[in-house]
């Protein structure tokens, strides 16, 4: 009788044994997801890298193409470089900057989308206020042109007195701005052999303009002024257009602008212009 209970008390030791190993095995696989939910919490994986559209990285990285067009001096118009540039653009210009409405005028064609040249004038850069108007104008993006130190006729002076006229005025911008300019206007439109070769020297391209009314007494009011830059007979592809900082083309400015999109031409960045390296 000892002996069967001796044989009971082995079984069911045994089958304990064999019930905690089992629940032990249980167990493990979710302990073990246990641990490797720790893990991934402590060492989250990396992101995935998202690659965007292979076009499309490399449209974004290209910038636009640039010189477009070139200045040509049978007419001074813009003249495109190849056949996939818009031909039926204009080039806007203004003329005796930063006089007194220049920052404004910049400001409008900013607002606009418009690119423009103001060309200046030493005379109008004699105080901190007149300087600071220049950066002003340049800081919003406006190439500065060279329009001589004191608007004189350039065929009423002597060889000197012209490379004073341009050159001082070329160290004075660049004083101002960083920069000595890139394109020179004589004033009247009135150039000389000395006058060419000067600008040659200093770099810069040499324009003068297919059609502008604002200084005749007809045009001297917004609504005229406004009517005869976007109907005249002269608008065609590549129009070089004059505008001054006056108060009248100031007014005229925005209708201007609007006119010449709503007729189609784009208004030429002048950045995209070639110029002398």
């Amino acid at each position: 009788m000892k002996h069967l209970y001796f044989i009971l008390a082995a079984v069911c030791l045994l089958s304990a044994c064999s019930s905690n190993q089992t629940g032990n095995e249980a167990l493990a696989p979710a302990e073990a997801d246990k641990q490797k939910e720790e893990q991934k919490i402590e060492n989250p994986p990396e992101k995935p890298e998202v690659k965007e559209d292979k076009e499309t990285e490399e449209a974004a990285a290209e910038p636009e193409a640039f010189p477009k067009y070139k200045i040509d001096p049978a007419n001074w118009s813009i003249k495109p470089l190849s056949a996939e540039v818009n031909a039926k653009a204009v080039l806007v210009t203004i003329d005796d900057a930063p006089d007194k409405h220049s920052l404004e005028m910049a400001r409008t064609l900013k607002d606009l989308g418009a690119g423009a040249i103001f060309f200046v004038n030493g005379h109008f850069l004699d105080t901190d206020e007149e300087k600071k108007t220049l950066k002003d104008i340049h800081d919003l993006g406006f190439p500065i042109g060279n329009h001589t130190m004191s608007h004189a006729n350039l065929k009423d002076l002597t060889a000197e007195e012209q490379e004073q006229e341009i050159v001082e005025l070329n160290d004075l911008v660049e004083s101002i701005i960083g920069e000595r300019p890139h394109f020179f206007r004589a004033p009247f439109g009135s150039n000389t052999d000395e006058s060419r070769k000067i600008a040659g020297k200093e770099k810069m391209v040499l324009m003068n303009w297919t059609y502008g009314y604002d200084w005749e007494q007809d045009y001297q009011s917004k609504d005229a002024l406004t009517d005869i830059m976007v109907n005249s007979p002269l608008l065609t592809n590549g129009a070089n257009l004059l505008m001054h900082d006056r108060e009248w083309t100031n007014e005229a400015l925005k209708g201007i602008v609007e006119g010449l999109k709503a007729k189609g031409y784009e208004i030429a960045d002048p950045d995209s212009i070639e110029k002398i390296s």
